[in-house]
């Protein structure tokens, strides 16, 4: 059975660190991130909880697909991709998904 995915993209309170990831489960992947749940990871190490970029898919593998696209970007793509969507850099509520 296939299953849909996310791809996100976080970043810490001073806005000046991205992390781009993916995941089929994003309430409870976002979940990890703000608890920390991996003490090592680069999202514990910078502090990147605050989600402010989304997409949606229908398959995981096309969620898969893009968040390599986007991990290839330049960073201020990153930047104008966020801001066309999420001009204030606000925190997006993950209750709606999952």
């Amino acid at each position: 059975m296939e299953r849909g995915g996310y791809v996100y993209i976080l970043t810490n309170i001073n806005h000046n660190v991205l992390y781009i990831g993916v995941t089929s489960n994003l309430r409870n992947r976002i979940h990890e991130h703000k608890t920390k749940i991996h003490t090592n990871g680069f999202t514990a190490r910078y502090n990147c909880d605050i989600l402010v970029y989304l997409e949606g898919f229908n398959l995981i593998e096309d969620a898969i697909a893009r968040e390599k696209q986007l991990k290839n970007w330049k960073r201020v793509w990153k930047i104008d991709l966020i801001n066309k969507l999420n001009p204030n850099w606000i925190e997006l509520d993950t209750e709606e998904f999952d």
